[in-house]
């Protein structure tokens, strides 16, 4: 294991509560419900692979005036998400792996000007040593775009890093570009299915690097 890559949304922070709930929400408004199990195929991708507008407008048979819902949804994230900060372990997996001179680096579907201000504002930008975002490549999650872009960027064969991430889209992504994945869920990922993946923590607290060798060791056979 010669680096890592993190997932952003749900490991490193989790947005990703607040950004259901407004979605939930919204469906509620217009009469339907939408069951995290049905949500979660979105996680970790883009709407290209399950998108909720267009789900919503089929249960409902008719158009929606997203120029008004839209606004107010984000204005519900926005506001759900205030003063979260990293969750437990990461901080101190960051800083175990910049002691040890072990690149880290983010891998996210979401847009950069999102990751890279959640990294200011948690003050943990310093601790990678760059971000790939959807911004960056042609395809996001479940495609290995990436996590092939991340090893690319390290100089690293993907099998030399290990992906640490919260979603089956993460998931599927990490092994079509050869990488091994630990799972870490995020209360809107716990329950998906995380077949293939190499290890699964209920959270990296108490987690060193010492135990990720292990666990990427394990993927080599």
């Amino acid at each position: 294991m010669r680096a890592l890559i993190f997932d952003f949304d749900g490991l490193i922070v989790d947005t990703e509560s607040a950004i259901y709930t407004a979605w939930r929400e919204l469906y509620q408004a217009h009469g339907h419900d939408l069951p995290l199990a049905t949500y979660v195929q979105c996680v970790g991708s883009v709407f290209g692979h399950y998108d909720p507008m267009l789900a919503l407008e089929n249960l409902l048979g008719s158009p929606v005036d997203w120029d008004t819902h839209l606004p107010m949804k984000d204005a519900q994230i926005k506001a759900g998400q205030q003063g979260l900060d990293t969750l437990p372990g990461i901080r101190e997996l960051l800083a175990g792996a910049r002691a040890a001179g072990m690149p880290c680096v983010v891998a996210s579907s979401s847009q950069r000007t999102h990751v890279e201000g959640w990294l200011e504002r948690t003050g943990i930008r310093h601790c990678f040593d760059f971000v790939r975002s959807r911004d960056d490549v042609e395809r996001a999650k479940p495609f290995p775009d990436l996590f092939l872009s991340a090893a690319e960027g390290l100089g690293l064969p993907p099998a030399d890093t290990l992906v640490l991430e919260d979603s089956a889209n993460g998931l599927r992504a990490s092994l079509a570009a050869g990488a091994p994945c630990v799972i870490v869920p995020s209360p809107v990922t716990d329950g998906s299915d995380f077949t293939g993946a190499t290890a699964i923590l209920k959270t990296l607290a108490g987690v060193n690097l010492g135990q990720l060798r292990k666990i990427h060791a394990t993927a080599q056979g």
